[in-house]
């Protein structure tokens, strides 16, 4: 029902720019324009162990920053649109590196049930259908396969250090029961909307390389995208 009221609110109520607040408008040109930045390569130092290669649209900072948030915890559902279609342009941005056959199948990690519940919606996999709708309509057969599962409770991330945030997700993400099918009918690339410590992708790409089958666009070619990336992990392959 939260989510229907949010839906109808932002139909009803004035809007203001998601990045930087102007009103009367849900997104101005000048923060949409920060999230065409260029996707490339993104690497958190340190770079944990089993971590895929991941592609990013923008930094994480200001408007974009503003933006994901706004859309993430406070239910401005109408920036899906723009943010999808900037992870489908990570998505793109890695599409020459897996080797892939069949459909990309974007794999979005999954949020603790507890933020869903309390946000409405689950935003991640929000943006990764818009981004394989955008995906499609540019000729890459692509589908969302949200497959990962919380099988343990896990503390909240916001605040945690690159270590604690390891050990918080040790484990935590298992297929649920058939995915292992679903995985093998085409390349794997995992989503989410913003890498940090590189712990969440991490944890994924484990419970993912746990199940995948052998063939084409195996565990080998497994890769990553988000919208944004810490400016540090941005900027470690500008040159």
């Amino acid at each position: 029902m939260r989510g229907w009221w949010r839906e109808i609110v932002g139909l009803v109520l004035p809007v203001a720019c998601g990045g930087c607040g102007s009103p009367r408008t849900e997104l101005c040109d000048e923060c949409a324009a920060g999230l065409h930045a260029g996707p490339r390569r993104v690497r958190p130092a340190p770079e944990p162990g089993g971590l895929p290669a991941v592609h990013a649209a923008a930094p994480y900072e200001n408007a974009v920053r503003a933006m994901l948030l706004a859309h993430k915890e406070r239910g401005a559902l109408g920036l899906a649109g723009v943010l999808g279609g900037a992870l489908a342009a990570a998505v793109r941005a890695g599409a020459g590196h897996g080797g892939d056959a069949g459909p990309l199948l974007l794999v979005p990690v999954p949020s603790a049930r507890r933020a869903t519940a309390g946000r409405g919606h689950d935003p991640v996999r929000r943006m990764a259908a818009v981004a394989a709708a955008e995906l499609r309509r540019g000729g890459t057969p692509a589908g969302v396969l949200a497959v990962l599962r919380q099988r343990r409770a896990v503390a909240d991330q916001a605040g945690l250090g690159a270590r604690d945030r390891k050990t918080n997700l040790a484990g935590a993400l298992v297929v649920a029961e058939g995915g292992r099918r679903l995985l093998g009918v085409g390349g794997v690339v995992l989503v989410d909307d913003v890498l940090t410590t590189g712990a969440s992708l991490a944890e994924a790409a484990r419970a993912v390389r746990a199940v995948k089958p052998a063939g084409p666009g195996t565990a080998e070619g497994l890769r990553a995208a988000v919208v944004a990336a810490s400016p540090s992990a941005f900027e470690i392959n500008r040159n």
